[in-house]
């Protein structure tokens, strides 16, 4: 996805790691960062995503404060698994803000739990190993405030040019989307 074929913008919407800095920056890409989910925490605080984001105001507030891109602004954008924990109402304007902030044939890297019906599920985080390898951490638990069905995913990105789908080893489901 992210092969040192010129200087490509990169949006990471996870967590700084320094693994995932290390690994674009040397194939001389240019990284921005931001932290998605920490905002959500941020401006709904702690709980059932699904209840704590259902306010119209902070949803509103929270949209006005995050992706504030020009148009067509990335070639590549490294979403992990940050849409699981939005609450269903700002998925769709946020893809919709992705898709907008994306270059034609610009690629996203986003994952999906493959099993949503863990007890205590838990939240992962994602290093980039190396050129081929994405190590899967496990984080803690988080309530995700949904679980997404392939068909599901498919229509989120519906408005994108190709969506394909990897299963991981670590029942991770990889979607690469193009627009």
């Amino acid at each position: 996805m992210l092969a040192p074929l010129g200087t490509r913008q990169v949006l990471d919407l996870g967590e700084f790691t320094q693994n995932n800095v290390t690994q674009i920056v040397n194939l001389g890409h240019r990284l921005t960062f931001e932290d998605l989910l920490g905002m959500a925490d941020q401006m709904f605080g702690p709980g059932d995503p699904a209840i704590v984001q259902a306010d119209g105001r902070l949803s509103e507030r929270f949209l006005d404060a995050t992706l504030q891109f020009p148009a067509e602004s990335f070639d590549a954008i490294l979403v992990w698994n940050v849409l699981e924990y939005l609450g269903r109402h700002l998925v769709e304007p946020v893809v919709e803000r992705l898709r907008y902030i994306l270059r034609p044939g610009g690629l996203m890297l986003v994952c999906f739990r493959a099993d949503g019906r863990e007890a205590q599920p838990i939240q992962q985080a994602f290093r980039i190993a190396d050129s081929r390898t994405l190590a899967i951490l496990p984080k803690g638990h988080r309530q995700p405030a949904h679980s997404l069905s392939t068909r599901a995913i498919e229509r989120v990105f519906e408005r994108f040019g190709s969506v394909k789908f990897f299963l991981s080893r670590d029942a991770v489901r990889e979607v690469i989307v193009r627009k």
